[in-house]
């Protein structure tokens, strides 16, 4: 299961862990949230995650 980090506030989303705020259940893959799905720290949109390992080489993007 993939973790994405939000490149505004780097919010981690786990897809394993699902997320309790926005009632996504654990095992939700990134890509089956709703379009319309933000982060629930900041409001980004999906488009604003990328893959965890990409953020920590430092290439957010």
């Amino acid at each position: 299961m993939a973790r994405l980090v939000c490149t505004v506030c780097q919010y981690v989303y786990d897809e394993s862990h699902g997320e309790t705020s926005t009632g996504t259940p654990p095992g939700t893959a990134f890509e089956d949230l709703p379009e319309d799905w933000t982060c629930p720290v900041c409001g980004a949109e999906k488009d604003m995650f990328v893959p965890e390992e990409d953020w920590a080489e430092g290439n957010p993007g």
